[in-house]
Formats: structure tokens, sequence, C-alpha cells
């Protein structure tokens, strides 16, 4: 990349951003999915700057075998320590050990990018979670059972029949947030409630929307009759009833998954829907349970090229210091903000455009951001 390296540093001249790196990720073949996702994390300022201290404590040579999350960790490392200000790394080891620990990611089939986010950040809060859990069992005579796991995070737990709070790692305070599922009843109007966490919010999608109008829907009002009728506790027999889901807490990085892919019964298989969905630069979170309004600002948009969900490319738009980022595995070129407009997709069924915004980062603003001291072990 040293043509594109020094056009990109020519490009933001005497503005570019000190201490900042810019590099392009080797492709492995078809490692395209993980180099979009690696891309959108690295560039998540505060889940950067926690792995890199997480390295920086943990870099011991008496330490056990390696696993995603130190992977990680050097990977990052690696690149925030390059001598040069733009290049290419190769994402051997990291790629290597996600082989290793998923089958779905070993062969040089075109895979998913959600799936694979969804399944490194579980993969790195497990890893967190079971340090915490070894360092708190060698500061306490008294052994502690695992919390019971949820796909996307710990529920609390009771040891010995004492409530033990779940652990909550820097993982799930830089991505977890809170749905409540609300059903109330028609008969009694009782309320019953249930919470859920989540790292990640995956929408239904509609031809020439907006993520506002995607968030309203997931948060619309369902009546629950006929078959799907309620078991109302207070009532103590089925009832109908209204059911929604909201944002209890927002999550410190929302990140918003488009269901791009829809399996279509009478083909058998899943096709890819390429509507215009419009992904606003800053978004505000109304309806949420905890806050009137939590506001956002996008900062990456991993993008999926090409006409459907079996084949195709995947690349990540990234804002850094003001100035959004093209990553195209080995390459990295500077591009304006308006560009990020042709990405969300297409108001014609059938259009030679197949690039796609797939999976959207935000950023909460507004808020303070967590200190890295305080959760440098877990």
């Amino acid at each position: 990349m040293g043509a594109a390296g020094s056009k990109l540093e020519k490009a933001l001249g005497d503005q570019f951003p000190e201490g900042e790196r810019y590099f392009g990720l080797e492709n492995f073949g078809n490692t395209c999915y993980c180099n979009s996702v690696l891309q959108a994390l690295y560039f998540c300022v505060p889940f950067r700057e926690q792995l890199l201290e997480y390295y920086a404590n943990n870099k011991n040579p008496g330490d056990p075998e390696e696993n995603l999350l130190t992977c990680l960790a050097d990977l990052f490392t690696q690149i925030s320590s390059q001598k040069k200000k733009t290049g290419v790394i190769a994402p051997k080891r990291f790629v290597q050990r996600v082989k290793k620990e998923n089958e779905l990611f070993r062969s040089y089939m075109h895979q998913d990018a959600h799936e694979f986010l969804n399944f490194l950040l579980n993969e790195l809060v497990d890893i967190l979670e079971k340090e915490s859990r070894a360092a708190a069992a060698k500061n306490s005579p008294e052994t502690s059972s695992p919390p019971e796991k949820t796909a996307n995070g710990p529920k609390s737990s009771q040891v010995n029949g004492v409530h033990r709070e779940p652990l909550v790692t820097w993982v799930h305070k830089n991505f977890q947030g809170i749905l409540t599922n609300e059903t109330r009843c028609l008969r009694c109007e009782t309320v019953t409630a249930r919470d859920e966490t989540f790292l990640d919010l995956s929408l239904d999608i509609e031809q020439n929307s907006s993520i506002t109008s995607c968030l309203k829907n997931f948060s619309s009002t369902e009546t629950l009759n006929a078959e799907d009728k309620f078991f109302c506790d207070k009532c103590c027999s089925l009832q109908e009833a209204q059911k929604r889901m909201k944002i209890k807490k927002p999550p410190q990085i929302l990140v918003i998954h488009l269901k791009r892919f829809k399996y279509i019964e009478q083909l058998s298989r899943y096709k890819k829907l390429s509507y215009r969905v419009v992904f606003p630069l800053e978004l505000k979170l109304s309806n949420t349970v905890e806050d009137a309004d939590s506001e956002y600002s996008l900062f990456a948009v991993v993008v999926h090229v090409g006409s459907g969900p079996n084949h195709g490319h995947y690349v990540s738009l990234v804002k850094s210091h003001n100035h959004w980022l093209f990553f195209d595995d080995e390459n990295v070129e500077m591009i304006d903000e308006s560009a990020v407009q042709t990405f969300f997709g297409s108001a014609q069924e059938y259009t030679s455009n197949t690039d796609h915004g797939y999976i959207l980062f935000y950023e909460r603003v507004g808020t303070t951001t967590m200190s890295t001291t305080s959760s440098s072990q877990t």
C-alpha cells in the first residue's frame, strides 16, 4: 500500500491526527468479513483504549497460552505502535485463532460479518469472565460457581443461597444495553416486565425507510390473541394482551444490524434486500425507559457488497478525528462525509449498486466516557 499510504498521508497533510495509525489488513482468502469488523472495532476508541490497557497490564512471558482476546489485543497493539502512519498489517495470528476457536470460520466460503461480530464479542466476554472468576477464587478461599449465561451476557446467579451480581466486563460497559419486554393483560391491566441484555440490535427493514422508523417498528405494540394469548398470573388464565419491547438502558456503543438477508419460502433460499434505509450521522434514541432521549454519533459502517448472502465482499467506513476513511482490506483512502449516503441502499429492487450498509456503529454523545483505569481487570 506504499503509494496509497503516501496518498492518504498527503491528503491529510498537517491534519494527520497525532498518534493515530491508518493501516489496511491483509486478506487471507475471504477474510474481508473479519477485516471490516476489526476496523470498526479499532476505531471504537473506548473499546480500543481498554483493550490496549488490558494488553499492557497482562503481557507477561509466564502467562498461559494465547486466546482470542490476547490475539486481538496483540493485533491492536501492533497497529497502534507502528512507526509509520499508514501501511498494511497481516492479522495472521488472529485469523488463525478465530478458525481454531470456531469451525464455522474455517472454510474459505463467504462468511457473515454480523455472525463474526457476535461470536467475537461473546468470546471476549467469556474470557474476561473466566479470568475474573479465577482471580476472585485465588483471592478468596470460597469457590464460586459461574453465573448462568444468556446469549448476549451473564445473568445473576445464586451461590449457597446468596444472590450474586453478574460480572460486568469492559466489553459489557461499552456494548451492553438492556431491553424490557412489557406485556399488559387486557383484562386486569397488569403489566409484566422482563429484562434482557443485548450487545447489538437486529432490525427488520423496509423499502425507503430509516433507522428511526425501523426502531419505532422494533418497539411497536403487538396484540396477543386467539392462539397467542398470554397467561396472566393475576387472572390465572390465558388472556388477550398487548406486548412491546422497549430499550430500558441504552448502551455506550449502539451496534445496529440491518436484517438485509431474508429467507424466501417460495425460493427456498435467502435473498439480499437492497432496500434504501437511511442511517443518519446523528441519531436520537427516543422512547427509551431510562432517558427521554439518548444522542448518538455514527463512527463506523460495515458494508456488504454483492447481490446475495452467499457471495460478495465486505468493506468498512470509519470516522476518525472528523475525517471519513474507506477500508477495503489492504487499501485505505479518504472519502467525503457525503459519500456515506451512497451506502443507504437502493430505491429500486433491481440495481447495479450492491454496496449497502449492514452493521452500524454509533457512539453515545453527551455522556462521560467511562474511565479505562477502573476496569482494567474485568
